[in-house]
């Protein structure tokens, strides 16, 4: 938990920095009235420089249940989408989960995620991730590679991919400062990347913005019907159904949303139904807090119809047992 804390911490004052003095709010929630756990956020969004932005930290544990397998499970997770479609968002997850059996392992993520890629930042952030990870790197971008694979589109959702689940060694220490000092190197170098890139794009046309909507629709498309980290925190629980939509960006086009519905395997095209559903009719769709929430019933709503849909989830090398790890 210092860990996580400590990087939020970090990322938020190194945005905020970049931002000039744009705040970040926090928002605290709890699961069962603090009983097995909670968080915190900060986020913004709708100003000149986020699109929207949440650096998210949790914990739940159930030291007092002594059905559940889960000791604990605790995360850090951010989404950071910029104006600038020259910008490039950037996702990032460090987790601990362990067992009341003493057993644990980490889940470590970090991905670019540009409108309009720049090769000059895509290699920057891959030479940081081979500098901070040289051993678990080309493991890592093979997992990342697989788990952000859109195939009904053919493509990937980002151009640089670094996934690491179910990761330990026999040190845990050497593990926990593997985590750290790569949480610190994404944050430094994603920090340095969107100074340059905010300086150096100044007037913004049309185009680019109409580039930037799509982009952000595939990335609403990919962590909606694809993304098993999110589609898991819906299933646990719904007492932080805001925060698990904090990776959403703040517009799509419902019209190229929907034009991917007969790209979908079966019985997924009704996920996507119930999305597009939450929103109100028109082509450019804002993701309001009421949106969020509706959507996330659908996804609760689908998989609890379509059990068997998981199985369209992506995944690395190996599918964690989050739910499951929840269940009695």
């Amino acid at each position: 938990m210092n860990l996580v804390s400590d990087l939020q911490t970090l990322f938020v004052a190194g945005l905020e920095q970049v931002g000039e003095g744009v705040p970040f709010e926090k928002t605290s929630w709890l699961r069962d009235d603090g009983r097995h756990g909670g968080g915190s956020r900060y986020s913004t969004g709708g100003n000149a420089l986020f699109d929207r932005a949440s650096v998210n930290v949790s914990q739940i544990h159930y030291d007092d249940d002594p059905k559940k397998k889960l000791g604990s499970a605790t995360a850090l997770s951010t989404i950071i989408h910029l104006r600038n479609p020259y910008a490039p968002s950037m996702h990032m997850h460090i987790s601990w989960t362990e067992m009341k059996s003493g057993e644990g392992y980490w889940r470590v993520m970090a991905d670019l995620n540009p409108s309009i890629e720049n090769a000059e930042h895509t290699q920057s952030f891959k030479r940081c991730l081979k500098k901070v990870a040289p051993d678990q790197y080309q493991e890592a971008s093979e997992q990342g590679d697989r788990y952000f694979y859109i195939p009904a589109l053919s493509r990937h959702r980002g151009v640089a991919h670094f996934y690491l689940e179910n990761y330990k060694t026999s040190d845990h220490d050497v593990d926990l400062q593997f985590a750290q000092d790569f949480g610190m190197a994404v944050i430094d170098c994603y920090l340095s990347m969107i100074r340059g890139a905010i300086g150096r794009h100044v007037e913004v046309d049309d185009a680019a913005k109409a580039t930037q909507l799509a982009y952000h629709t595939l990335y609403f498309f990919q962590v909606l019907t694809l993304d098993r980290g999110t589609t898991s925190g819906l299933l646990i629980h719904d007492q932080n159904d805001i925060g698990i939509m904090g990776s959403l960006p703040s517009e799509v086009d419902q019209c190229l949303l929907s034009s991917w519905r007969e790209l979908l395997p079966k019985p997924q095209g009704s996920l996507l139904d119930r999305l597009l559903e939450a929103f109100p009719d028109g082509q450019r769709s804002a993701v309001t807090p009421e949106v969020k929430l509706k959507i996330a019933q659908a996804v609760r709503e689908h998989y609890r119809q379509y059990p068997e849909a998981l199985q369209h989830q992506a995944s690395g090398n190996v599918i964690p047992p989050t739910v499951a790890n929840h269940s009695t």
